[in-house]
């Protein structure tokens, strides 16, 4: 198939030349994002090469931590902020925070390791019948944006009726139980393309005198990172969820 008249014309010819439907034509073909290829990490010359080739042989590989994190100034913050999803606030949080910390970046292939530039995110669903579904969202450093892609996401899932999981690698994989105040957690899963994937589980609030505590467990792929790995992320987060005006903007008027 050729190209059409209007997509050869605005090549050569200067933008304000063009009619209304080919300056149309050149803003949607300009607005098209294509995806960095993911890179290649050199194990020869990682200085985790012997930790990742003494881990990539267990049979179970991965490590999980549960903590609490204090979200007394987010939850104050969503105040001044109606209708802002307390959930897909902290699931923006944590997935900046994840692609701020490069070994969570890291997946396996065919034991070589990789590197995204850029990961995104997918969540569990309840779904109307009390059973549950998956949605998926691309991340977006504005949090504005971010929420309103992954809240029609959830939607668009709710609204329908197949159960039609797509365990892409280049994911954050979240859930949230607001049903339990949870102090340890494991996820089910298979070995695959996906079992690298880091996983990140939130649960119910919880009262500590003046503060309010949000559990959260985040299991990983030992191949992959360390304790260190996640003690850093989980420090960041710590500092976002200190100061979430910065990360998700002013109260809105």
């Amino acid at each position: 198939m050729g190209l059409s008249r209007s997509f050869l014309s605005f090549l050569r010819v200067p933008f304000e030349e063009l009619t209304t439907s080919e300056r149309l034509e050149q803003r949607a073909v300009e607005s098209v994002t294509i995806p960095a290829m993911p890179k290649d990490l050199d194990i020869n010359t990682w200085a985790r090469r012997d930790l990742f080739e003494f881990f990539i042989g267990y049979d179970n590989p991965y490590f999980n931590i549960c903590t609490r994190v204090d979200v007394s100034k987010l939850l104050a913050h969503l105040r001044s902020r109606p209708g802002t999803s307390v959930s897909l606030a902290y699931y923006y949080l944590a997935l900046r925070i994840a692609n701020e910390t490069e070994p969570f970046r890291y997946r396996l292939r065919e034991n070589r390791v990789i590197v995204f530039d850029v990961i995104h995110g997918g969540t569990t669903v309840m779904m109307p019948n009390e059973s549950f579904s998956y949605a998926y969202f691309d991340y977006d450093e504005d949090s504005d944006k971010f929420m309103a892609e992954a809240r029609r996401s959830i939607h668009e899932v709710q609204a329908g009726s197949i159960f039609k999981p797509t365990p892409n690698d280049d994911l954050i994989y979240f859930t949230t139980l607001p049903w339990v105040s949870f102090t340890s957690f494991a996820h089910a899963r298979k070995r695959g393309r996906g079992d690298s994937v880091p996983r990140i589980a939130f649960g119910k609030f919880a009262n500590d005198q003046e503060r309010t505590l949000l559990p959260i467990s985040v299991e990983v792929h030992h191949a992959l990172m360390d304790g260190l790995h996640v003690g850093r992320f989980l420090t960041r987060l710590e500092e976002t969820l200190a100061q979430p005006e910065i990360y998700l903007g002013m109260p809105k008027g």
